[in-house]
């Protein structure tokens, strides 16, 4: 199972929704591992340093961040764009399309936006 983080602006509507349906998916909010108002390379940095793909609305600058982590050689495990007019429902079920199917380091050093359809 993939292992993802969700950034401190992540809809937290989609992170519950997604741990109702399977409480056994492993996601880390980064204000839960004192990472609150970290800026985006620093969060990419620890998500880099857990194994942990990055949940993110932020499509403006963690974007070029993580690409910036695979320019320079970096580990960067992935990043899942979810843009503000993905329905709820919809990111939920992506989400768990990816951490139940999906293989560990697919992801690595990949952006992808969802919906995955």
């Amino acid at each position: 199972m993939i292992p993802f983080a969700a950034d401190e602006n992540f809809d937290g509507t989609i992170v519950r929704g997604v741990l109702r349906r399977d409480p056994m998916v492993d996601i880390a909010r980064v204000q839960d591992v004192g990472l609150a108002g970290a800026d985006d390379p620093r969060v990419l940095e620890w998500a880099a340093g857990e194994g942990r793909v990055l949940l993110t609305h932020d499509v403006a600058t963690v974007t070029h961040f993580a690409y910036a982590r695979v320019r320079e050689g970096k580990p960067m495990p992935g990043v899942v764009e979810v843009g503000a007019t993905v329905a709820v429902g919809r990111a939920i079920e992506d989400i768990l399309l990816m951490a139940e199917c999906g293989i560990e380091n697919e992801l690595e050093g990949q952006v992808v936006y969802l919906p995955l359809r």
